[in-house]
């Protein structure tokens, strides 16, 4: 992971950093010469995943960060602050999956689950960052949302539901702070190609999913200077599917 390029020193805050997607971004950005702060619920996850980012001063690690609770996500916004000075970038990669069943059989506690680690998160990773951008008149937002998104499908409504709130919050802060010097925008992955998918669908035919991998590079993009007039898009990442 070595490398320079227009985000070189740049400052992003990643969500969701121990998981599939927010890994590939932490070292696709790393690559880039950026300063990763990286978020985890765990304890001890990222040193472990992470051993030359957690040696490095380049990077900041923080565990314990329910971004559920708002408290946890302004502390941890607060030590990047505190360790860089600024937070240029937050790509918000927290997320999961539960579906399957009809709505009206589907329990109570999918919901709470999907619409906290969906779209909570990304509420309140916005909320404690934003102000950090409007001090510095410029900054750049990316979150994860998801070809669900645009449609309801059999099976899905929790899940459509929880990442249609992910475009809606893009939208509506794009709207708000485009005139700011932020740049607000969402990816809509498919199927993500993960050693969790491959488990649940071994039938499947991953060649046609998308990586985790190819995500970044359009994170990357929307991150890069290179998106400075891209203001609200959803842009869709699917792969072959």
């Amino acid at each position: 992971m070595s490398g320079s390029s227009d985000l070189a020193d740049s400052v992003v805050l990643i969500t969701g950093a121990a998981g599939n997607l927010g890994a590939a971004a932490a070292r696709g950005f790393f690559g880039r010469g950026a300063r990763p702060v990286l978020l985890d619920r765990g304890s001890g996850r990222l040193a472990q995943q992470f051993p030359e980012l957690a040696l490095s001063p380049r990077a900041l690690l923080v565990d314990g960060v329910d971004l559920t609770r708002f408290a946890d996500v302004e502390r941890a916004a607060g030590q990047a602050v505190g360790r860089f000075g600024r937070i240029d970038v937050l790509v918000n990669a927290a997320g999961g999956y539960r579906g399957g069943v009809p709505l009206h059989e589907a329990p109570l506690d999918d919901w709470d689950f999907l619409m906290d680690l969906n779209a909570r998160s990304v509420l309140h990773a916005c909320r404690a960052v934003v102000p950090v951008m409007l001090r510095a008149g410029s900054g750049r937002i990316v979150s994860v949302a998801a070809r669900a998104a645009l449609a309801g499908f059999a099976g899905h409504a929790a899940y459509s539901s929880s990442k249609s709130a992910v475009l809606r919050i893009t939208e509506s802060l794009a709207a708000e702070l485009g005139g700011k010097g932020i740049n607000v925008n969402c990816v809509l992955p498919a199927l993500i190609d993960t050693p969790q998918n491959r488990a649940a669908m071994p039938k499947a035919d991953p060649r046609a999913w998308v990586t985790p991998e190819a995500i970044v590079e359009v994170i990357l993009f929307l991150a890069s200077p290179g998106a400075g007039a891209v203001h609200g898009a959803a842009l869709p990442v699917y792969g072959r599917g």
